[in-house]
Formats: C-alpha cells, structure tokens, sequence
C-alpha cells in the first residue's frame, strides 16, 4: 500500500494561499466592509487546517486551493 504525501508549502505560498482564502470569504459576503481581520483569520484556520489534512500543498493551484475551500467551514 502506497501512501501519497504532498508536500508542504512554504511561508510565502502559505501567505498567498491566505490571500487567496482571505479574498474568496470576502466576495461571499460581498465585501461588506469591517470583516477583514476577521476574514484573515478565518482563512489562515481553513488553509492551515488543509495543509495539515494535505489536502493542499506546495503544488496547489488556486483554483483548486478555492475548489477545497468550498468544502471546508467557515
């Protein structure tokens, strides 16, 4: 049995990843202004949480990175 093992991203592609994340959980509540910390936030949890699940890793596009961000919580 094979295990596959994604490899982890480093600081800066994390950062983007939450970027990414940080601006997709703005456009679903339509910019409302006075939520960007906590979009921040919420976005560093979720891609942290995927990267521990390799769910994402090194790799992901960001197209995938929103497709994986459609499943997760926020």
């Amino acid at each position: 049995m094979t295990t596959s093992c994604i490899k982890t991203p480093t600081a800066e592609q994390r950062h983007e990843m939450i970027a990414l994340a940080a601006y997709y959980l703005a456009e679903r509540r339509h910019f409302a202004p006075g939520s960007a910390d906590a979009d921040w936030l919420n976005a560093e949890r979720m891609i942290d949480a995927l990267i521990a699940a390799q769910l994402i890793g090194a790799t992901t596009t960001p197209e995938r990175v929103r497709n994986a961000l459609k499943f997760s919580v926020a």
